[in-house]
């Protein structure tokens, strides 16, 4: 386990660049969601208790129910990551001329906005490249 003044150095030292910091040196990534982390015991167990259905699963009813709690969505389409998530969204907002603006793009989201012929513009103020 390292000190915050040990982590504030590592990230110093790969100049705030998150693809420069080795793997040894992150205890928690939240960098992806790509399933790079170890899985814990109970991560693999619930794995073996999964529901293998093709469709109807009954967890996915339990997943619907949840998210139409949250939102007003009539439609709900599960993803299993971010990036595909935002390939179905981007298919649809992106295109030809057109300018999806945020504060600064993921690399997956970039190229998946750009795969549509759209253009990813980041905004970012100029204290967002100072750490």
């Amino acid at each position: 386990m390292t000190t915050a003044a040990e982590r504030k150095a590592k990230i110093e030292k790969a100049g705030y660049n998150l693809f420069q910091l080795p793997a040894n040196d992150v205890l928690i990534d939240l960098l992806t969601d790509s399933g790079t982390g170890a899985m814990s015991r109970d991560q693999w167990a619930a794995i073996q208790r999964g529901d293998e259905s093709y469709a109807g699963s009954p967890s996915y009813y339990i997943f619907k129910d949840a998210v139409q709690q949250l939102f007003p969505y009539k439609h709900v389409i599960p993803t299993h990551q971010g990036r595909a998530a935002e390939r179905i969204l981007f298919s649809v907002l992106g295109g030809k001329d057109k300018v999806i603006p945020n504060n600064t793009h993921f690399d997956t989201t970039r190229a998946n906005i750009e795969a549509t012929g759209a253009k990813a513009v980041d905004l970012v103020i100029a204290e967002g490249h100072n750490p």
